[in-house]
């Protein structure tokens, strides 16, 4: 197995990689919108207190797939050899047809998209509303 740390995604917040080579599969940590080489989050306005004002889930959403592609790539994956994600949003009910509208706009062909499972979480451990935990193909 090997370890994947990618120059283009968001550094964990955590000791973990981004990724791990198993056989033909990779297999991604947690992946956040979170912008690498800061704690900046698209879409996020914080209160002066640290809690979260209000947030923007297209950009989020947007930022997350950038950086879950970043981690593909630098892995010799890509977006289209995703198998299976687990999609964590902190607002299902507010957040989910956004997301979904997004999902089939980056999967436009039902035959290729990955089997998927959205939950609902109360937190994530950084003020983020979605994150992605994600299984490909890898060559």
């Amino acid at each position: 197995m090997s370890v994947i740390e990618s120059s283009r995604a968001p550094e964990p917040v955590g000791l973990y990689p981004h990724a791990r080579r198993a056989g033909g599969f990779l297999f991604l940590s947690g992946i956040g919108p979170r912008v690498r080489g800061s704690s900046q989050i698209p879409g996020v306005k914080l209160a002066a207190d640290g809690s979260v004002e209000s947030y923007d889930i297209e950009a989020q959403c947007r930022s997350v797939f950038a950086n879950v592609r970043a981690v593909l790539e630098e892995a010799g994956s890509s977006w289209e050899k995703l198998v299976d994600v687990t999609v964590y949003l902190t607002d299902l009910r507010r957040d989910f047809a956004v997301y979904n509208r997004l999902w089939a706009e980056h999967f436009p062909d039902p035959a290729t998209r990955p089997c998927r499972t959205t939950v609902e979480i109360h937190r994530l451990p950084t003020p983020i509303a979605i994150e992605l935990k994600c299984v490909a193909e890898v060559s």
